[in-house]
């Protein structure tokens, strides 16, 4: 009995020692974002302007105790932590809740990242009304994309892309359209059996069936079984801005973009 006593403890602690070894060689995930977009700091540096300097202070230090400046807090390692904080506030420190959209929490959690080193002489804040002139206009956004009741429902609607997307990723749709393409996005081509082509954007798809839109605002909704091609792009029809609008039109086009927030 004593032997097979002594036989399970030793597996115990092999068991134990394997794995706290395999967790001393699992790759840990980085706190925080080494890198942030320039956009998205600049874009958290204005929020920060609007709702936070009355009590932080333009340096960050107002409140004994708290430097927001040093980029390390007390209650938030990760920019995970950072954000539950900041959404949920502390009445200890008599901090309120904040309702920030994922667009501006990517922004504020940004800018105290790097409050230390931003320049925002050095940043160029876009003209919202100046950006939907662009989109309304000189960029031909409205021909492909809706806004609230206007504009096409050809590609996807952008009422509220100002909380859904962080602003360093809708400038990099804006100038590389195809690397910032979601999946869902993504431009399909159907072939049913009995030769009949569609191509559009898909809306749903499941096991059995897909749900597209074509390019005349048509809704389709076609079983899986009835195809026998069916194609996914990994280019967008949507054309780049980079070599058409100067940094300044983008810059205003991506400030009316950001103000979007399906209100």
């Amino acid at each position: 009995m004593m032997r097979l006593f002594r036989i399970a403890v030793l597996a115990t602690v092999s068991f134990a020692a394997g794995v706290l070894l395999a967790e001393a060689q699992a790759p840990t995930q980085p706190l925080h974002e080494s890198q942030y977009p320039d956009v998205d700091i600049a874009y958290g540096a204005s929020l920060y302007a609007a709702r936070c300097v009355t009590c932080h202070g333009a340096q960050g230090d107002a409140i004994g105790g708290v430097n927001l400046r040093s980029g390390k807090f007390r209650n938030a390692q990760s920019d995970n932590d950072l954000a539950r904080f900041i959404r949920a506030g502390s009445q200890a420190a008599g901090m309120p809740p904040f309702a920030l959209d994922n667009a501006e929490m990517a922004g504020i959690t940004a800018y105290l990242r790097n409050m230390n080193s931003f320049d925002s002489a050095n940043v160029k804040s876009g003209d919202a009304s100046r950006g939907r002139a662009i989109f309304d206009g000189k960029g031909g956004c409205v021909a492909c994309h809706r806004v609230g009741r206007v504009g096409s429902r050809v590609a996807p609607n952008l009422s509220d892309i100002g909380s859904q997307r962080s602003p360093g990723s809708i400038q990099r749709s804006l100038v590389d359209p195809s690397g910032q393409m979601m999946p869902i996005n993504r431009p399909v081509r159907l072939v049913k059996k009995d030769g009949t082509v569609v191509n559009g954007r898909r809306l749903n798809e499941d096991t059995y069936s897909i749900q597209i839109i074509d390019d005349k605002e048509r809704l389709h909704s076609i079983v899986k079984a009835d195809l026998k091609e069916f194609t996914i792009s990994k280019t967008s029809p949507m054309p780049s801005y980079k070599d058409t609008l100067n940094s300044t039109e983008i810059a205003d086009l991506l400030g009316y973009l950001l103000s979007l927030k399906g209100q």
